[in-house]
């Protein structure tokens, strides 16, 4: 990418950004007539919608992910499949199988429903770790392998997952080196108290619900992905990203002495480019073509908070690893 270079591209590029990501204000009004509250969610499912990466999605039952999962497929015009994850799901179920045909004496494929844009994987640390590793390599390498062909998902292809944090009897926890293909792992909350009465206002009606009408297509965000990769992002602001993530593997570098013996591993280099696709997405959201470091902030913990591991002492001591990355944070030099 090259960095624009006087304030005249800065200018263009600037009104380019505004006028391709004017859909997002449009997106957001759209859902505002089903979904009350839950912005935190919807920024990160269209950040990692636009920075084509993958969302997991922890929060108790009843907090609205698949509602607001469909709800944002439907504003765009697109393919979505949810699949609920079962300790009985097989990776044919999930990818698709052979089927012989007695009449052609052949075998032809039948496709399974990852066959989408948006995938809704629903308690995904309920099924078995075929499974798991069917969906992931999926989300990895964007085709899957039925017999002996090979197709390609479609594109956008965004896989969502959900995963419940207090049951855990008759669940299959997902390895770090699987949590770590996903872009941002995302932590969603109960709504406040005035969000939940007019959730409660609006749902207890029955067959009332609000019809959503598509406002882009498909194609309007592959565009926007494009423009997406021509924002500025300057070198310190990638050398931030850098520290951050040093950060997390050589504490000491950063005078955190006291955090050597609390972090096992650190985040990967996935990390880094994850950060930098992520805090471009929400300076797109935000209408600018540069990005800053608070945007680098505001997405950090989302990026970070699962691939952070840490050690027996930390854990003993009840330190999580979003208590490790707001150390960090706080002590990082921010540009």
């Amino acid at each position: 990418m090259e960095n624009p270079s006087t304030s005249v591209d800065m200018q263009e590029l600037g009104e380019k950004i505004k006028k391709s990501s004017a859909f997002i204000e449009d997106i957001y009004k759209e859902l505002d007539k089903v979904i009350v509250g839950q912005r935190y969610m919807i920024d990160r499912l269209l950040t990692g919608l636009l920075s084509d990466g993958h969302v997991l999605l922890e929060g108790v039952p009843g907090l609205a992910k698949t509602l607001t999962v469909s709800s944002l497929a439907k504003v765009i015009n697109t393919k979505f499949q949810r699949l609920q994850f079962t300790p009985d799901l097989l990776p044919a179920d999930l990818i698709g199988t052979l089927i012989y045909n007695q009449k052609e004496a052949e075998f032809t494929v039948k496709k399974g429903p990852i066959f989408a844009n948006i995938i809704l994987a629903d308690e995904i640390n309920r099924s078995p770790a075929k499974v798991q590793s069917a969906l992931l390599e999926a989300m990895q390498e964007q085709q899957v392998t039925i017999g002996e062909e090979t197709f390609k998902l479609d594109d956008p292809f965004l896989a969502l997952a959900t995963q419940n944090p207090v049951e855990q009897e008759g669940t299959y926890p997902l390895p770090e080196a699987q949590v770590d293909r996903f872009m941002m792992k995302i932590k969603i909350d109960y709504p406040n108290e005035s969000e939940e009465l007019e959730i409660m206002r609006r749902m207890a009606k029955t067959g009332q619900q609000e019809e959503l009408k598509p406002v882009i297509t498909v194609d309007k965000v592959l565009e926007a992905r494009e423009v997406i990769n021509e924002i500025y992002i300057d070198e310190k602001v990638e050398q931030y990203i850098i520290d951050l993530v040093f950060a997390t593997r050589n504490p000491e570098k950063y005078n955190l002495d006291d955090l050597s013996d609390l972090i096992n591993f650190g985040a990967s280099p996935r990390a880094s480019i994850n950060l930098n696709l992520a805090a471009r997405a929400h300076a797109f959201m935000a209408h600018r073509a540069y990005v800053t470091p608070e945007d680098v902030r505001t997405i950090a913990m989302d990026v970070l908070r699962h691939r952070i591991i840490p050690t027996f002492e930390a854990e003993a001591e009840n330190i999580t690893s979003e208590d490790l990355i707001d150390k960090i944070m706080s002590s990082v030099q921010v540009p």
